[in-house]
């Protein structure tokens, strides 16, 4: 799912898409998707497109924040959690770095 999400936002233009695993590192969640949206429109429409894709696959969406904002859109399928960022706030909060533990899923 992980990946699925994550090739999905490449496919609509966000860029910068990372996976982290993070079974090794927290117990909170498995995986996060990160990604850079181009305008907070297609953040949205991004964030749709994987909440859409996800349920069929047996990962409905447990919560979702910031949608409104259009900053940051976070997207949380429990063992995956999604975060679709405009460029400032993926600087400012900087997951890669404040998880740098977690590997890097090949996409």
């Amino acid at each position: 799912m992980a990946v699925a999400a994550a090739k999905l936002a490449d496919d609509r233009h966000c860029s910068d898409v990372v996976v982290l695993d993070l079974r090794k590192v927290t117990d909170i969640t498995d995986y996060f998707v990160i990604a850079t949206g181009t305008s907070d429109r297609q953040m949205r429409s991004v964030a749709d497109e994987i909440a859409g894709q996800a349920k069929p696959q047996g990962f409905p969406l447990f919560g979702r924040a910031g949608y409104e904002r259009g900053s940051w859109v976070l997207l949380d399928f429990v063992d995956v959690v999604v975060h679709i960022f405009d460029k400032q706030s993926r600087g400012y909060y900087d997951l890669e770095m404040l998880w740098g533990d977690a590997k890097k899923v090949k996409i």
